[in-house]
């Protein structure tokens, strides 16, 4: 350390004795020695890459130096200039030294760090370049201190903080550039006092508040530039005063109010630009009186009424843009006279309407027309082709009818053409043809039909041609290969057949190619090997067929690939042989043989369909490697094999479909870690074993469908994690136990299948609270016993209700009838009793069959005892009644046994006596008193044996007799009553 330091002392001092002896022998030099000793100390600070300070030495005169400027007589150093030199480190202190210098250039160069305040001592200096470097921190106040400044320009850098207040004291100034930089706060009311300022440029920082009113005190200023910032408020007014002024661009703030009519003040204004902002109005008219208008921009704002401007006095204007805006009515009739210099119309998406104007076929010298995204209607006039000079025409987004006219094809510098949707129809003429400048053709989103003309062919500039969504049939052109500068060919949703042509492979810069949605044939061309910068080919909804080219796996630039729904055949290999696949779809063809595992190189592929086809063996392990796999289809194929535990790498897995195959094994616990699963189906499958528990971790799941597997045990309770959970579908597995009432914390569920399965237990209740059921509740085809519980009644959204095929016992519940969405209902096959509720009478027979003890419509009316009681009993209430019935028959046949007995002893006893001469009137008298009843006791007890004498015990199942006889004269027994 003390080493480095005495060298810097000893290089300081043999720096001063060079100049001093320079001083003493080289008189003739006249340089300011002190000038250059600091230059010296400051070349030393420099990281100078390419040597342009090279040539500062004591051997040189200092006013021969790079980039220095001095006085006539050679004896100050005035100016500095280092623009551009590629030089870094920080800003030297050691300017201050620079007594004399008047311009600092030190602009686009890589400084970095604060711009030192010690500046401010410059007293002399007029220009302050420091624009386009790395600085940072605040402007200086101490800037402001430099009182014959004319010039400060500091932009481009990563400035911050506000403008300083006292900027106003450099009344010198004329140039003042702070742009691009994260300048913050408002703009200072002294800004006002810079009297000789001509240029301002404060755009694309962080700037608030309103502008100054005090700004009309810049008198002379000819250029105001503050666009991208957050300004808000009204235009101020006083910008009518700045006579001076020619450019004014306030585009993309937040100022908000009318546009001021005092603008039209300013007389020398060339440019008007307040885009972006949030203006109302109308446009006021009197901007017409800007005669020196070039170029005006208010666009995106929301601005309304009728389009005013553009009357004979701007005869300057060449670029009108008023688009994204509120303006209605049509374009006026002296819009556009012959002497206008306009040459680019922009009035997009407002809400303009009427026919296409023909005013505009005075602008001769129009280049560019935008008309897009009006509500203009009726038929683009054949006179349009009179615009000899129009380069890009865009009418899309409007309501034009009819076909387009043959003079199209007299517009020879047109470029672009912009017509998609709208009404047209017909065909395309074929003198288009004759545009040869023409690159890009947009006719999507129309009703065109006919053929596309050979003749198309002929414009050898197109770039892209798009006709999606018309009717266009036959072939597509033989000589579409002529176009060598095609990129993008989009025929989607058309009526073409035939095959694809084969010269289509010699559109070498081809990127993207749609075909789909077609009726084409035939085999992909084996020059499609040609398309080395093909990027996308979507190819879906065919009738293409045949092995693939084994040449397409040169095509190394594919990003997304669909070939669904053809009939392509053999092996899906050639479309392996980019690395830079995103998608892949090749759902509903006739692909065999394994997947490869090549398709594992592309680490950006997220999408990958492969399902409906007839692909063999296992899924790659090397899939594990698709961590970017987003949404991963392999079902209705016959892969084999298990689930291999490394694809729990593809986190980002949303859907995994990979039903009906014929996987086995269990059901992976690693499934849980996919947390961003969103569709889970490996339904019809071999699948064994349980249901993970960790399957509750998928807090995102929406559908879950694991029906048709070999799957058994309870469904477990952290199913109830699943709040997301849309559709739960485990039907035909072997899974039993009862449901868990967790359940009921997946409450926006909407289609619950469960059947096929061997749960037991009682429907919960808690399914009732399921409110969002919609498509289906399915239980049927298991053990549940039980009622149906009345909370199903809660499911007022549900369409079908599916209990059948199980042991449920007690009544159809009414609260049923309040499920006003059901249509589909079906109870049959349980053990179902009494009459069918009313509110469900309106369901089919086969809804309630096999349930022998249910009555009632519509099923056989009920007998009419079970029709006439009130209240329906309960279960509890029903087997009270009958304990009690049970007990008075009995007590009831054991008395009528003892009465029987009774009789017959006494019989004897009278046969007894008869035979021994006693007794025979009693006899008689105890036989009237049976046969024709005691008057008097009548209305007492004997009536309640009236029906029962009928009956005598006979053996030793008198008891079970005596309450079916019972039963069966209940209606005698209340007529007796009467």
């Amino acid at each position: 350390m003390h080493f480095e330091m005495g060298c810097i002392q000893m290089s300081h001092f043999i720096l001063l004795l060079m100049v001093f002896v320079a001083s003493l022998g080289v008189v003739t030099l006249g340089d300011n020695l002190t000038d250059s000793f600091w230059l010296l100390r400051i070349k030393q600070e420099i990281v100078d890459p390419f040597g342009v300070l090279d040539n500062w030495s004591p051997r040189a005169h200092v006013c021969s130096w790079h980039g220095i400027a001095c006085s006539d007589d050679q004896q100050h150093v005035l100016g500095l200039n280092l623009s551009g030199s590629g030089l870094s480190g920080s800003i030297w202190r050691d300017l201050l030294h620079l007594t004399s210098l008047q311009t600092l250039d030190l602009s686009s160069n890589i400084f970095t760090g604060f711009i030192p305040f010690e500046l401010g001592q410059l007293q002399n200096l007029r220009t302050l370049l420091l624009y386009s470097n790395s600085l940072s921190g605040k402007i200086p106040t101490e800037i402001c201190l430099l009182s014959k400044l004319q010039v400060l320009r500091i932009g481009d850098n990563m400035l911050w903080g506000e403008i300083p207040p006292n900027i106003g004291n450099l009344i010198e100034l004329r140039v003042l550039g702070l742009a691009y930089c994260q300048i913050n706060g408002s703009i200072p009311e002294e800004i006002g006092n810079l009297k000789h300022l001509i240029y301002l440029n404060l755009q694309n920082n962080l700037l608030r508040g309103p502008i100054p009113e005090a700004i009309h005190g810049c008198e002379e200023l000819q250029n105001f530039a503050a666009s991208n910032n957050m300004l808000e408020g009204d235009i101020p007014s006083s910008m009518g005063l700045l006579k001076s002024l020619q450019v004014l661009n306030l585009a993309n703030n937040s100022l908000s109010g009318s546009i001021p009519t005092e603008l039209s003040q300013l007389l020398n204004l060339s440019y008007l630009n307040l885009l972006g902002n949030r203006l109302s109005g109308d446009l006021p008219s009197e901007l017409n009186q800007l005669v020196q208008l070039e170029m005006l921009d208010l666009s995106e704002n929301n601005l309304s009424g009728n389009i005013s401007l553009l009357n004979t006095q701007l005869k300057n204007l060449q670029v009108l843009v008023v688009s994204d805006n509120a303006l209605t009515g049509s374009i006026p009739v002296n819009f556009c006279l012959n002497n206008s210099n306009l040459q680019q119309l922009i009035l997009a998406r407002n809400r303009l309407s009427g026919e296409f104007p023909l005013e505009l076929l005075h602008c001769s010298s129009i280049q560019l027309l935008d008309l897009s995204d009006n509500n203009f209607e009726g038929e683009i006039p054949p006179s349009l082709a009179k615009l000899e000079n129009l380069k890009d025409l865009a009418l899309n987004n409007n309501s034009f009818t009819g076909n387009l006219a043959p003079e199209f094809g007299n517009m020879s510098k047109l470029t672009s053409l912009y017509l998609f949707d709208n009404k047209i129809t017909g065909g395309i003429p074929v003198t288009i043809g004759k545009l040869q400048r023409l690159s890009i053709l947009f006719l999507y989103d129309n009703q065109m039909s006919g053929s596309i003309p050979r003749e198309l062919t002929n414009c050898s500039s197109l770039t892209m041609i798009d006709f999606f969504g018309n009717h266009f049939t036959g072939s597509i052109p033989e000589t579409m290969g002529k176009l060598k500068n095609l990129v993008l060919l989009q025929l989607r949703q058309n009526d073409l057949s035939g095959p694809i042509p084969p010269s289509l492979g010699y559109c070498k810069r081809l990127q993207s190619l749609t075909l789909a949605d077609n009726k084409l044939s035939g085999t992909l061309p084996p020059t499609f090997r040609f398309l080395s910068e093909l990027s996308l080919i979507t190819l879906y909804n065919n009738s293409l067929e045949g092995p693939l080219p084994a040449s397409l796996y040169q095509l190394k630039k594919l990003k997304i690939i669909n070939l669904s729904h053809n009939r392509f055949s053999g092996t899906i290999l050639p479309l392996t042989g980019s690395n830079s696949l995103t998608v892949l779809d090749l759902t509903n063809n006739s692909f065999s043989g394994p997947i490869p595992s090549k398709l594992a190189m592309s680490k950006n592929l997220n999408r990958l369909r492969l399902a409906h086809n007839h692909l063999t063996g296992s899924i790659p392990s090397e899939f594990s490697q698709l961590t970017e796999l987003k949404f991963l289809d392999l079902s209705f194929n016959n892969l084999t094999g298990k689930l291999d535990p490394q694809l729990s790498n593809c986190t980002k897995l949303g859907h995994l479909l990979l039903n009906n195959n014929q996987l086995a094994g269990e059901m992976p616990p690693w499934l849980g870690s996919l947390q961003e699963i969103g569709e889970l189906d490996l339904s019809s499958n071999n699948f064994h074993g349980t249901i993970p528990a960790e399957i509750g971790n998928c807090s995102r799941l929406l559908k879950l469908s694991l029906h048709g597997n070999n799957l058994s045990g309870k469904i477990p309770q952290q199913i109830g994690y699943l709040i997301s959970l849309n559709v739960l579908d485990l039907q035909r597995n072997n899974l039993s136990g009862k449901i868990p009432s967790t359940i009921q914390q997946c409450k926006k569920l909407y289609e619950l299948r469960l059947s096929e399965n061997f749960f037991t237990g009682s429907i919960p209740t808690e399914l009732g609270s399921l409110t969002e059921l919609q498509v289906i509740l399915d239980l049927s085809k298991n053990l549940f016993t039980g009622e149906v519980p009345s909370s199903l009644g809660s499911l007022e959204k549900l369409e079908r209700l599916n209990l059948s095929s199980n042991q449920l016992r007690g009544e159809a519940p009414s609260s049923l009838g309040k499920l006003t969405s059901l249509h589909v209902l079906n109870l049959s096959y349980n053990n179902l009793q009494g009459q069918v509720p009313p509110s469900l009478a309106g369901f089919p027979l086969s809804s309630f069959l096999g349930n022998v003890k249910l009555c009632g419509p519509p099923l056989v009316s009920c007998p009419e005892s079970a029709e006439q009681g009130g209240r329906r009993l309960s279960n509890f209430e029903v087997i009270g009644i009958t304990a009690v019935i049970v007990f008075i028959s009995t007590v009831i046949c054991l008395i009528m046994l003892y009465i029987m007995l009774r009789m017959w002893l006494n019989w004897r006893k009278v046969s007894v006596s008869n035979s021994e001469g006693v007794g025979g009137s009693e006899q008689k008298k105890e036989e009237e008193k049976w046969a024709y009843g005691d008057e008097t006791r009548r209305n007492g007890e004997y009536w309640r044996m009236k029906s029962m004498i009928l009956v005598p015990a006979q053996d030793e199942k008198n008891s079970t007799e005596c309450i079916f006889q019972l039963k069966m004269n209940n209606k005698e027994m209340d007529e007796d009553l009467v």
